[in-house]
């Protein structure tokens, strides 16, 4: 689980995040929705412990800045980070080795077939695409076996095929319980998978949004209701 409780960041007289609450459950996956400057980003990169803060964020009990809620959270970021000299199969052994996974080269094997990138095991980062570099990273986070995950867009350079092979997996990573939190723009998308939504304003949550509740409105709809409201 990752909860977030009073959450607040200023930059200098800005408030980017104001009083956020907000909690992503195990078995669900949870979406946050925003506008640029909506306070998205700034909320990501504090739950990531890239930011400081003021307020409370656990993971899976633990204050995110623990050694215990890193082993048990991963986060792909929007731009991938990776070692322009480094293989895809030298990036994946280095996380698998750090993290002291068992089993590493059978689950590196599962997971490179099902993003269709065997053939690229020995290129260089530096050789791949955006989409190629999007899936190294967030094969990078799989393999650590999370209990809680957050992805910032994750369909950013990804071609059709390959954006139905994730939501699969995002399906895949809820069946087994984990909390996941997807940070998206695109939201037609996460609109068949999503479980519960969280909209941003202003650094505000302006809306709740839990999917068995709802009767005809599309999260889109809610979306675009709210954020011209609050904007009126």
């Amino acid at each position: 689980m990752i909860e977030i409780n009073n959450l607040n960041k200023n930059y200098g007289k800005l408030k980017a995040v104001d009083n956020l609450n907000m909690q992503c459950q195990p078995g669900k996956i949870t979406i946050l929705l925003g506008e640029n400057g909506a306070g998205k980003s700034t909320t990501i990169k504090s739950i990531a412990n890239l930011l400081d803060f003021k307020g409370s964020i656990k993971i899976c009990g633990y204050d995110n800045d623990t050694i215990e809620a890193k082993k048990s959270f991963s986060y792909v970021p929007e731009v991938p980070m990776l070692y322009d000299l480094l293989t895809v199969d030298e990036h994946l052994k280095f996380i698998a080795s750090a993290y002291n996974i068992q089993n590493a080269e059978d689950i590196i094997d599962k997971y490179l077939k099902l993003f269709k990138i065997e053939n690229k095991r020995k290129a260089m980062a530096k050789e791949l695409s955006k989409g190629m570099k999007q899936k190294v990273s967030m094969i990078l986070a799989l393999i650590t076996n999370p209990k809680a995950i957050l992805i910032d867009e994750p369909m950013i350079g990804l071609d059709p095929s390959s954006i139905e092979d994730t939501l699969e997996i995002f399906k895949q990573l809820k069946s087994e319980n984990v909390a996941v939190l997807i940070s998206t723009h695109i939201i037609d998308i996460v609109e068949d998978i999503y479980d519960e939504a969280y909209i941003l304003d202003h650094g505000k949550m302006i809306k709740h949004v839990i999917k068995s509740d709802l009767t005809d409105e599309s999260l889109k709809t809610i979306f675009f209701e709210m954020i011209k409201g609050d904007n009126a």
